[in-house]
């Protein structure tokens, strides 16, 4: 995956011109994002990419860590709507972290999935309070724990808005 360069303008040329280039991406081009803070998760955020699939809607999935490589994440989330995505899916358990800093770096949607795991405080307790207790003006819709599922049909009622 080639990965374009973040815009740091708000320059109307400039944003007409990103605009031209994601008209002109194909049509199986993924438009959602699902990403997730550890490879231990792959496995159950897969899921989300079963039901995207399902629907015929292109995606792409990777590792990133919020708190291990935050400028990844970061360029990521802001040349996301360039590359033609829609949406971002972000799976994190403990501290969850990674759906308010996808948020925090693009406008668009993003649903935080948050995670369960073996270190986890009260149930997942932990990751639902960290995605649903976000700052004003950095958003992140939430779904319910270990449901990715959920979040690729609320991806999904997105896109078709």
């Amino acid at each position: 995956m080639t990965e374009i360069p973040a815009t740091q303008t708000s320059d109307p040329e400039t944003l007409t011109q990103e605009m031209a280039e994601i008209e002109t991406l194909p049509e199986d081009a993924p438009r959602v994002g699902i990403i997730m803070g550890s490879k231990s998760d792959l496995e159950l955020m897969e899921k989300a990419g079963a039901v995207l699939k399902d629907a015929g809607v292109g995606y792409e999935i990777r590792v990133m860590s919020a708190h291990r490589d935050p400028e990844t994440v970061a360029e990521y989330c802001k040349n996301a709507r360039m590359r033609g995505l829609r949406v971002i899916i972000a799976g994190a358990g403990l501290s969850a972290a990674l759906p308010g800093v996808a948020a925090a770096h693009t406008d668009l949607p993003v649903i935080g999935v948050p995670l369960s795991s073996s270190l986890t405080a009260a149930g997942g307790l932990d990751s639902i309070l960290s995605v649903v207790q976000m700052p004003p003006g950095v958003p992140v819709a939430a779904v319910g724990l270990d449901n990715p599922k959920n979040a690729a049909h609320l991806a999904l009622r997105i896109l078709h808005a």
